[in-house]
């Protein structure tokens, strides 16, 4: 059988403050874990995979990867239904969290790993226990292991909440000089041609870590603190404006790893600064200032309008070509006047819930089966099942919990960003709207796409993604200007949604057209996927109901967006 072999710890080239980290929590597991950010290609999983490899000899080396598609039973362990219906023993069946006692509990893409999951992982990581509880039985059993979680910012955030329970951040950018590079890939290639030689090459240093890491874990208790030294952390916490005192609490603990790495009695000024960043990284939260709008966010590519309009339409558009391109900033005020939740008048249609239930097989109801397996994704509910038998044995029947299934929903938005939204502060409204959307996108952990029309083209502003949180300042960076191809933003919006749609036709597509209506193309014989809303972004006191009549055309859903309210 053949041995995988990882890539010595000590051979990975640059990345220090990752080393850093990782050997810190190596030495004091109660730091609480590291999170890794960064993009594909910058060392995160070579280096979380070494790190079990100079784990001190006197504990075990477990690695545990925690797949994507990980269940809950799956991470915590589950009762062996079998050996209940067999033997009358209740049995438990040890989970990841088992098999990472004494190790490092690895799980890339954490950000798209469930709330529940994550919530779980960073208790059990704090605690060093894992309780099991289920329908009555318990079950417990140390866990104590550090946790390494990836993610890449570019797939969606994970929530501030749960980032801020990793004791340790670091952001890696994956940027490398030519020389670096070389270096790299001549190190990767002397591995693969031999990698047990290449690892013997690397012995010595890989022993130093981890003499460096078990003298540290000797010393750590005798470590002393001063208090201008614990006053220090809290001065600096306090200008970081982090919430909380975990930060303090952590920081305290990572500076004072650092001092017994160094072989230092006590905690030092210069232990402080080393794991700043660390501690700071995800939690730092920027002064209040005025949102004044940066370089606009490049799109990724744009299809320029052909010159088909005659010139009635374009009267009709507004002569809008002269005029440079402007924002609008989105002011507390106008974000406030959305009073309602703009994602809830979008309703799910019968296609979409038909088509989904009947890929999934959304389960309605507890099922009763009188054999004792268990379908894939299914758990049994022992006191219903105790309950519905009676006491009786062996069990007539078995009752499987319902099956909890949560369709994908993607929200994409279509924003007019043609001048004539500029007219009475419609186009800051506009974004206003498109915040309120992201915003409960987010909260739903589902995914957000933009697409910009104006200025004679068609912009994807934002591809399918996890929507993020901080949308408000890149959203006042992005500008309105020229005429509004709006028949061409609808036509690419309905191709970019068939393909997506053809990728995964489970997914529910709630799309939002944002715009004043002022545009005379029409839409005979265009229909976008799903379910649509128009929002009238139009901010006259007597509308010319332009909108009203796209949302007819459209078989959508009417919305008007006004800045005293909607």
């Amino acid at each position: 059988m053949h041995t995988r072999h990882n890539f010595p710890f000590s051979a990975v080239q640059g990345q220090e403050s990752f080393k850093l980290a990782l050997i810190l929590c190596a030495i004091n597991p109660m730091i609480g874990g590291v999170l890794i950010s960064g993009p594909r290609g910058s060392a995160k999983s070579t280096l979380a995979r070494g790190l079990a490899d100079v784990m001190p000899h006197s504990k075990t080396s477990a690695f545990v990867t925690l797949p994507l598609g990980a269940t809950e039973d799956m991470l915590v362990g589950t009762l062996d239904l079998e050996k209940v219906l067999s033997s009358k023993q209740v049995s438990f069946n040890p989970g990841l969290l088992a098999k990472a006692d004494g190790g490092v509990l690895y799980v890339d893409e954490v950000n798209l790993l469930p709330d529940n999951l994550v919530d779980l992982l960073l208790d059990v990581s704090a605690s060093g226990v894992n309780y099991v509880e289920r329908d009555g039985m318990s079950h417990q059993h140390d866990s104590n292991f550090i946790l390494l979680g990836t993610m890449n910012p570019d797939e969606g955030e994970l929530r501030p909440q749960l980032k801020d329970r990793f004791g340790l951040a670091v952001e890696l950018n994956g940027l490398f000089t030519k020389e670096q590079r070389m270096n790299i890939v001549r190190l990767r290639e002397e591995f693969d041609r031999n990698s047990k030689a290449f690892i013997a090459g690397y012995a010595t240093q890989q022993e130093q870590i981890i003499n460096n890491i078990e003298q540290a874990q000797q010393q750590l208790q005798s470590i002393t603190v001063p208090d201008a030294m614990r006053e220090e952390i809290a001065d600096r916490c306090a200008r970081a404006n982090v919430d909380g005192l975990r930060a303090d609490i952590v920081w305290l603990k990572a500076a004072t790893a650092h001092a017994a790495l160094n072989n230092a009695q006590q905690v030092q000024l210069e232990n402080i600064e080393a794991v700043e960043e660390l501690v700071l990284t995800h939690r730092r939260k920027e002064q209040p200032k005025d949102d004044t709008p940066q370089t606009p966010p490049q799109p990724p590519f744009s299809r320029p309008n052909e010159p088909s309009q005659s010139e009635d339409s374009k009267a009709d558009n507004g002569d809008w070509g002269q005029m440079p391109a402007q924002s609008q900033q989105i002011e507390a005020e106008l974000s406030k006047s959305i009073n309602c939740n703009i994602v809830q008048q979008v309703k799910l249609s019968q296609r979409s819930t038909a088509q989904y239930a009947k890929k999934k097989g959304v389960a309605q109801g507890v099922k009763k089966q009188s054999s004792g397996t268990a379908k894939q994704g299914q758990s049994v509910n022992w006191f219903s099942t105790l309950v519905s038998n009676l006491g009786e044995w062996p069990l007539k029947h078995v009752l499987f919990r319902k099956t909890a299934t949560v369709q994908p929903i993607l929200h994409m938005v279509v924003l007019d960003t043609s001048a004539s939204t500029l007219y009475a502060n419609g186009f800051a409204n506009a974004k206003a709207a498109v915040l309120n959307i992201a915003e409960q996108a987010y909260i739903q952990r589902e995914e957000l796409t933009i697409l910009g029309f104006g200025n004679d083209q068609v912009d994807l502003l934002m591809p399918q993604v996890r929507a993020p949180k901080a949308l408000k300042s890149w959203l006042n960076n992005i500008k309105a200007a020229g005429g509004t191809p709006l028949r061409e933003g609808l036509q690419y919006a309905k191709d970019y949604q068939q393909k997506i749609f053809h990728k995964d036709p489970s997914l529910q597509i709630k799309t939002y057209l944002i715009t004043d209506g002022k545009t005379s193309d029409s839409l005979d014989g265009l229909a976008l996927l799903d379910d649509v809303l128009v929002i009238d972004s139009e901010q006259s006191e007597v509308k010319r109901g332009q909108a009203k009549r796209l949302a007819t055309q459209l078989n959508a859903n009417y919305l008007p967006l006004m800045a005293k309210g909607i």
